[in-house]
């Protein structure tokens, strides 16, 4: 490769280089059109000379290309354009200041443990989201990790991805890094979103641990270990790991199909529970603002002052984007909510069913069943949302006068709830039981 800088290429002109690696060379560029900085990951195979290996360099190029403009996602790296041709093939992405998570996976470089969790959190929603597009990544690592000046993470580098809907041929064979396959991708069986799983709970346990849960000095007895052994607990490497959290890298990490977390949803539910939804926690009000912004809503209105102060020590405050999901139909809960500022939407089994507004709760029937409950239906962010989040359980911690207050609400809800059901069936003229 070439180190000297191109002025342009294609219609980028080039600031500096960024980095090289056997598959190609990152400049910084601009974006003349949208006027701003981008990353031009420019394929460079001068010296890859086998026939075959040419090939397969060709395609992985092709793959990350066709992805372009298809994955928009906060925490996926963006593709905006890319060139594939003899003469010269790159690729236009989102260019991100910061560093990977490889620098944060020794001993003497360790993130706290709300941090690392946040990030695999955000990584779960960001792969999740892949997934529902047809997308394995099959290369899941910390070098393919960026944290972003600002704190924020984002995945890259979908060159081994698996489309499910593409149309070009797949690759096969053994592709990615021994030390973060799956059992299932070192044996070459088919994969499904399970071996991305497996490979992110490689990434959370070395960014707990500061080192790889099996170490190697050949790839050969690299996947071995992976076949054969148990890794060391995470805690004995890291003694504020807590039980909860060393079973949910564990889960992640199981050799076993069944027993490996089946879903994203799975895997970022059992963090949201132990970490309280460390991704949308706002940590920027104070308790004078949660006080006053509660005092304000129609909900608190027969609260007393001392009472509101009760709610504002046991809540968690939340936020939420535009369209994004707070609750799942069908999903387990043992919280309610009660909506701060802004709207959010009521679906179920897609139908739109009502939209909440600021002073409206729900989810409350965890609270009134006093157990977990499935969720009868999906609420959504219909606008920028911030909640309240208190778990059903910690209301016994309040005092009575304060939960007096509470079932008086709740029984309202549930009353004007009931009134609003009876009159949407005798628009529809079904009987109850019918409906229901």
């Amino acid at each position: 490769m070439s180190n000297k800088v191109p002025a342009q290429i294609g219609k980028y002109p080039i600031v500096r280089e960024l980095g090289r690696g056997s598959s190609g060379i990152v400049y910084l560029a601009q974006d003349p059109f949208n006027q701003r900085e981008v990353a031009l990951k420019l394929a460079s195979p001068e010296n890859v000379t086998d026939p075959g290996e040419l090939k397969r360099y060709r395609k992985l190029f092709l793959n990350e290309a066709t992805l372009a403009g298809k994955l928009s996602h906060p925490n996926i790296v963006a593709l905006y354009d890319a060139v594939v041709d003899e003469a010269c093939s790159y690729i236009v992405m989102e260019y991100v200041a910061g560093d990977t998570l490889k620098k944060f996976c020794h001993p003497d470089s360790l993130l706290p443990i709300e941090k690392i969790v946040a990030i695999v959190y955000k990584c779960c929603m960001a792969l999740d989201f892949a997934h529902k597009h047809g997308v394995i990544h099959r290369d899941i690592k910390p070098a393919n990790i960026l944290l972003a000046e600002g704190g924020d993470i984002k995945i890259t580098d979908f060159g081994l991805a698996q489309l499910s809907n593409s149309q070009q041929t797949q690759m096969a064979g053994m592709l990615g890094s021994p030390a973060y396959m799956s059992p299932e991708q070192i044996r070459e069986q088919p994969l499904s979103t399970q071996t991305d799983i497996y490979s992110l709970g490689v990434v959370t346990y070395e960014l707990l641990a500061g080192r790889l849960p099996y170490e190697a000095t050949s790839s050969y007895s690299m996947v071995m270990k992976i076949l054969t052994e148990q890794p060391k607990a995470v805690s004995s490497f890291r003694s504020d790991v807590s039980p909860r959290l060393e079973e949910i890298v564990a889960r992640a990490m199981s050799k076993n199909l069944a027993t490996r977390y089946p879903t994203w949803f799975d895997f970022a539910r059992d963090l949201a529970d132990e970490f309280i939804q460390l991704e949308r926690l706002r940590e920027d009000i104070g308790d004078k603002e949660k006080f006053g912004a509660l005092r304000g809503l129609v909900f608190f209105q027969e609260f007393r002052d001392e009472q509101i102060w009760e709610v504002v020590r046991v809540s968690v405050w939340e936020v939420f984007q535009l369209k994004q999901q707070v609750i799942l139909e069908g999903d387990i809960g043992q919280a309610f909510y009660i909506i701060v500022q802004g709207s959010a939407l009521v679906t179920k089994a897609g139908r739109l069913l009502n939209t909440l507004k600021a002073g409206d709760c729900f989810g409350e029937m965890s609270y009134i069943n006093q157990a977990p409950t499935r969720r009868s239906a999906t609420i959504s962010a219909a606008s920028p949302l911030t909640l309240v989040r208190i778990k059903a359980d910690l209301l016994e911690q309040l005092s009575d006068g304060c939960q007096l207050r509470f079932n008086k609400v709740f029984l309202k809800t549930l009353v004007e709830r009931l009134s609003r059901t009876n009159s949407m069936l005798a628009a529809t003229g079904l009987p109850q039981e019918e409906a229901g």
